[in-house]
């Protein structure tokens, strides 16, 4: 996805936003992680159709959309309006994933930890730059 650097480059951001190359390292790891930790519930789980299912499709898909909201629309406070729900949706999916396999559940959690630190993020330059 291109998105405009100056214009991200032009927001007030908090003075823990890491260098942007972290973000492309750290982020295949957490798919990869999020990805198996899926595989490994599926494998083992009795109920195809679960709630565990639901959460983890849900929270993917606030994960995925939160890109698009907040590079190519610039909408910087709905987009953490989403982390929040994200973050519901990962604790939902843990606890779901944990019933059937705690492997899967346990590789969830630095993806839970990252976001928890990407909402920090997000809202820092919510409210820092109020008017977009």
């Amino acid at each position: 996805m291109q998105y405009n650097k100056n214009w991200y480059s032009s927001l007030r951001k908090s003075p823990l936003t890491p260098p942007s190359w972290t973000f492309s390292f750290v982020w295949p790891i957490l798919y990869f992680m999020i990805f198996l930790s899926f595989y490994l519930f599926f494998t083992s789980s009795k109920k195809f159709l679960s709630y565990g299912f639901y959460y983890f499709i849900i929270q993917l898909l606030l994960n995925l959309s939160w890109t698009t909201i907040f590079f190519s629309y610039k909408k910087i406070c709905f987009s953490f309006i989403i982390t929040i729900l994200l973050l519901f949706f990962i604790i939902l999916t843990i606890r779901e994933f944990y019933k059937m396999n705690k492997l899967s559940a346990y590789l969830l959690i630095p993806y839970l930890i990252w976001v928890i630190f990407a909402s920090y993020l997000n809202s820092y330059i919510c409210f820092q730059n109020k008017s977009t």
